[in-house]
């Protein structure tokens, strides 16, 4: 038998660390699952309460708004597939789930990726975070998840902005980072403030690039649908758990088939809104006239 020349005890530590989080900040774990529960909940409502005609030509005039007619038809079309396999009540879960969670994630990632693009010290600090946010298995996140807030909707939703939230920062960072520095010196030489160099030139001409980033925050968070649902997220996830463990083809393939309408009409609406940004027009244009 082999022995190994040295362990290091790298999961016990992490058990002591989640004990000591359990240990001394209970209340503020019971706070923050709170206020979670309390978003979701009013996400839930909004998307569930109305009428189901009602909530699609919702979404149907968010996609007319963003792309046309098209996208608009294309989005009734999907959302009456989901009404027909009876998942409306399990899709409108999972989009507030989806919502809450990209909510947060983009509040506390852009932000985070604006101080990355301006101080290079705190982006070499957040850049092995983000890697390990990104490659750590997104089962992982659940277990202390599931320790600190239980099951249920919360530890889905905390895992979902852990394992989404990283290209919401990098992207922010790369589109502040890309801005033409010429013109961000001409605010400087015009006496322009930090702050309204920041809002005035940085972020609208990253706009495009930041709205990819929360287009793969809003994708990242619904491929965390099923993950969520095995520990007591509600929505599509939890019919495609059960059809797993029943081997149920025919609930798998109608939850699974709802996930992607999902997904496609929010890829397009997203990308799509990205396109509008003005600087975007701009760079078309001047890309269509070289």
């Amino acid at each position: 038998m082999n022995e190994t020349l040295f362990r290091l005890p790298v999961g016990e530590w992490a058990d002591a660390f989640v004990d000591v989080l359990t240990d001394n900040l209970d209340r503020v774990f019971d706070v923050i699952g709170t206020g979670v529960d309390t978003l979701f909940d009013g996400a839930e409502l909004a998307l569930a309460g109305p009428a189901p005609w009602v909530v699609a030509l919702v979404l149907a005039a968010a996609a007319f708004f963003a792309k046309g007619w098209r996208l608009a038809l294309g989005s009734l079309v999907g959302l009456a597939v989901i009404y027909g396999v009876d998942q409306w009540e399990n899709a409108m879960s999972t989009l507030a789930l989806v919502l809450v969670a990209s909510l947060i994630a983009v509040a506390v990632g852009i932000p985070l990726g604006v101080w990355a693009a301006r101080n290079g010290h705190v982006s070499r600090a957040l850049r092995p975070v983000l890697d390990f946010m990104q490659t750590m298995p997104a089962f992982v996140y659940l277990i202390p998840a599931v320790v600190l807030f239980r099951v249920g909707v919360v530890p889905g939703v905390v895992a979902t902005i852990i394992f989404a939230m990283a290209p919401g920062v990098r992207l922010t960072e790369l589109g502040i980072r890309q801005v033409d520095s010429e013109v961000v010196e001409a605010g400087h030489a015009f006496g322009a403030t930090p702050g309204r160099i920041l809002r005035q030139i940085q972020l609208p001409l990253a706009l495009p690039t930041i709205m990819a980033g929360l287009n793969q925050v809003i994708m990242l968070a619904l491929s965390m649908v099923v993950i969520s649902g095995m520990v007591g997220a509600p929505g599509l996830g939890q019919d495609v758990v059960q059809a797993l463990q029943t081997v149920n083809i025919g609930l798998g393939v109608e939850a699974g088939l709802s996930v992607v309408i999902l997904a496609m009409i929010l890829d397009r609406v997203t990308a799509a809104l990205g396109d509008r940004a003005p600087v975007a027009k701009a760079l078309r244009v001047r890309a269509a006239s070289d």
